[in-house]
């Protein structure tokens, strides 16, 4: 980073003496043909590798909190990353498919848009449709070797923080980096992104204005992923949106909608959802691509979602607070009076605010410090969400300065508790719960039994005794001279150390 410069953008008037000596060291060592600040940053992650790719992306959807240049500067990492050569990815999809690459498409053109994980090619193919325009993703050569190294790296990391700071367990390093490498695992294959694309075109199919490409399975594997060809404007390309005629501010309050719309109904949601990834289709409807990272969340953490998202809303800091409890996120002998006080802190200041009068870094930095306060655990099966609804919100803000987020979540989420805790989900969690009383009550028979068996054990141990091998014993002892050797050797240097140092 300091070789392409990064480091311009840091201001060192604010950093301590010694931050400050170690940035004016950085500036040493700048290459001469360092780009600017916000443009050697996205140089730097590039060069660093996919996982920072990855967060230059999330970034780039964060102006207020990197500043706008920045944002604009870094939006290029979402799908304009360099490319690798047309001869390694024609190889890599004729390998993928198992079959020369003249057989399944009629032309292959250049990459017209590459990331972190993969790049897009525009082809055409011809079969009994007739003659088609169709885009194959294919992932990059060697970037699961690149990915396992930062991820190594990344749990290093994690490991260092737990035990070197004690306060930051709570928020489980290991476990947030074990999240992402099973998001990354899930990435790298794309027979898996196809079946996403899939899945969300079954729950949407009814949804007004939203949709996403259909897949050619015949042209898809592990390594390749071809689908629907999209015409339309990007998110990003807020111009070329104006140009066609497009509502901005509609499209920011369609786009979190949307979303808030798929986590809580379906429980299946597009997880890495920044401008590249959005189109905007001729007749207004919003096209999502790249399902490579995908949430998913079950009904106790949609109704978590649906409850807090309400009682922010409604200004109920009360119930949010119970809400926590009841889902166990916070500990029971934590105050929920206490609780709700320190959650009006954070509700209040942001309440009927437009977006940009809202610091999200004062956000975070609050909702932070209380968390800590009520030892408040970090949930894995949320983080994705959290992640997810930070970039949301920051396209949504691109495209609307001044949208008021609440006020746009609230018909979403009405919608939802009136489905859900009303008459109909009461009477449908009621049929459940029968029918998982039923499976109880039919399992019954085998459950004796196998308490039987254990209370015969549990006899047999009491009465003779517990019984080992001859291995068993053999390896105990083994075990136990190891141990003693090792110690009586450490006695023996210690007792040398003490006589070298009374004699020196």
């Amino acid at each position: 980073m300091a070789r392409e410069g990064a480091l311009r953008l840091v201001d060192p008037i604010d950093l301590p003496p010694a931050a400050r000596t170690l940035v004016g060291l950085g500036r040493l060592i700048e290459r001469r043909s360092a780009r600017d600040g916000a443009e050697g940053l996205a140089r730097a992650l590039q060069r660093l590798g996919p996982s920072y790719v990855k967060l230059g992306q999330f970034l780039a959807t964060r102006p207020d909190v990197v500043g706008i240049q920045t944002a604009r500067d870094l939006e290029r990492l979402q799908d304009q990353v360099d490319p690798f050569p047309q001869e390694l990815a024609e190889a890599a999809i004729a390998e993928a498919l198992g079959a020369p690459l003249s057989s399944r498409f009629t032309h292959l053109g250049p990459p017209v848009a590459a990331a972190s994980i993969a790049q897009v090619h525009r082809a055409t193919v011809s079969d009994a449709f007739g003659e088609r325009v169709v885009a194959v993703k294919v992932l990059r050569p060697g970037v699961t070797h690149r990915f396992g190294r930062d991820l190594q790296a990344f749990f290093r990391i994690a490991r260092l923080i737990e035990r070197f700071a004690p306060k930051t367990r709570r928020l489980k390093p290991v476990v947030v980096v074990e999240t992402l490498a099973r998001s990354v695992a899930i990435e790298m294959d794309l027979r898996l992104e196809a079946a996403a694309l899939s899945e969300i075109a079954e729950n949407t199919a009814a949804d007004p204005g939203f949709r996403v490409p259909a897949v050619d399975w015949e042209r898809t594997a592990r390594g390749v992923l071809t689908m629907e060809w999209i015409d339309g404007v990007k998110l990003s390309d807020r111009a070329g949106l104006a140009a066609a005629g497009h509502d901005l501010p509609a499209l920011g309050r369609h786009v979190m909608q949307t979303f808030l719309r798929h986590a809580m109904r379906d429980g299946f949601f597009h997880a890495d959802m920044h401008p590249g990834n959005l189109f905007v289709d001729a007749a207004g409807g919003l096209v999502a691509v790249d399902f490579g990272i995908t949430g998913r969340l079950g009904m106790k953490e949609r109704r978590f979602l649906a409850e807090i998202l309400h009682g922010f809303i409604v200004r109920d800091y009360r119930r949010i607070a119970e809400v926590h409890f009841e889902a166990g996120y916070v500990p029971p002998e934590q105050s929920v009076d206490e609780f709700a006080r320190a959650l009006r802190a954070i509700g209040e200041p942001i309440h009927s605010r437009t977006a940009d009068q809202i610091s999200m870094a004062k956000l975070l930095t609050l909702l932070f410090e209380v968390t800590e306060l009520f030892q408040m655990q970090t949930r894995p099966e949320l983080l994705m969400l959290q992640k997810t609804m930070v970039v949301v919100e920051g396209v949504a803000r691109s495209l609307d300065p001044k949208l008021d987020m609440w006020a746009t979540a609230a018909p979403v989420v009405r919608e939802w508790l009136e489905r859900n805790l009303g008459p109909i989900g009461i009477a449908e969690n009621a049929v459940d719960e029968l029918r998982q009383l039923a499976r109880g009550i039919a399992a019954g028979p085998e459950l004796l039994l196998r308490l039987e068996r254990i209370s015969v054990d549990l006899e047999e141990v009491v009465h003779g005794g517990l019984s080992y091998s001859e291995d068993s014993i053999q390896a105990i002892v083994g075990g136990v001279r190891r141990a003693a050797f090792w110690s009586n050797l450490a006695l023996v240097v210690l007792a040398l150390g003490v006589v070298v140092y009374l004699f020196r």
